[in-house]
């Protein structure tokens, strides 16, 4: 049987701690704060970023550089036959384009999978391929699988702020204005890897109830086969606070009685464009025992 090396990045949500201890490897995201670049894990901690993200901080996202990729590569297959290497999604992440082209120059010892994911469904897909690695599935047979299942997840969130969507570029400075004066909290999702809006709703409470009945039509049409079958999980995602994650929790637990609902920070990459105040709800289909 093959020795497979997993590696995903730190917009999974995974810390190198619980990777060590996952037996994942994890390529840290780079960012550009006040002109210094920080790695996720490494040299900032959460309390650190928000504070400088709330103040305003110029705060830009980047990517890993090719040669630091190809020493991560290069010292796993040392003592590894093949790699599977998760990015996240080509379609929000130009670090995916940048590892496929890296791999042409590995021959096929480094499979490169876009399965279209980020943040907590990017950590599902890190886990159901260490699963098919130790049930003996070689690296091209782990890339296939994730890849044909790439459309079987849905993220919904709410963004607590419209600041850091108007200076990413995706609304307007006068929807922006109109936004905070009408408390609108805008609903995101992300299918397919893109991420467009959902819905704008007035308040917090109507985005919570907003984002439960996105996912209980999911659940009910798109993954409803899986869903029966309890090949579904339930997570929340939160930038900030976690009491608010918490309590959002009961609420999802109300919905969905009988999951197994999971908790997880978003990561700081992420963070950077959706804002402190974050909060989304997430399905996603997984192979039975990940977790």
């Amino acid at each position: 049987m093959k020795k497979i090396a997993i590696i995903t990045d730190s917009n999974s949500g995974i810390t190198l701690e619980e990777a060590k201890a996952l037996g994942i490897s994890i390529l840290p995201m780079p960012f550009i704060l006040e002109g210094r670049p920080y790695f996720e894990g490494i040299d900032i901690s959460p309390e650190f970023f928000f504070e400088k993200l709330i103040a305003g901080a110029d705060i830009s996202t980047s990517m890993p550089n090719p040669t630091y990729v190809e020493e991560l590569w290069d010292g796993l297959l040392e003592t590894h036959d093949e790699i599977v290497h998760i990015p996240t999604s080509c379609a929000l992440s130009a670090a995916c384009e940048s590892a496929l082209g890296l791999a042409r120059g590995y021959g096929n010892r480094v499979h490169v999978v876009d399965n279209q994911r980020i943040s907590v469904s990017l950590r599902q897909s890190a886990l159901d391929a260490k699963i098919l690695a130790e049930t003996g599935k070689d690296a091209a047979q782990i890339k296939a699988y994730l890849e044909e299942e790439k459309s079987f997840s849905s993220i919904y969130l709410m963004v607590d702020t419209l600041k850091h969507l108007k200076k990413g570029g995706r609304i307007t400075p006068a929807a922006a204005a109109i936004g905070t004066v009408l408390n609108i909290k805008p609903v995101l999702q992300i299918q397919g890897g893109k991420l467009d809006a959902y819905a704008k709703v007035r308040g917090v409470k109507q985005a919570r109830a907003v984002m439960i009945e996105a996912i209980k039509r999911d659940m009910g049409t798109r993954f409803a086969t899986f869903a029966q079958a309890g090949q579904m999980r339930l997570m929340i995602a939160y930038s900030t606070n976690k009491t608010v994650a918490e309590e959002y929790k009961k609420e999802v637990n109300a919905a969905f009685p009988g999951y197994d609902i999971t908790i997880h920070p978003l990561s700081l990459n992420i963070s950077c464009h959706v804002g402190p105040g974050a909060v989304g709800v997430v399905c996603v289909k997984t192979l039975e025992g990940a977790g």
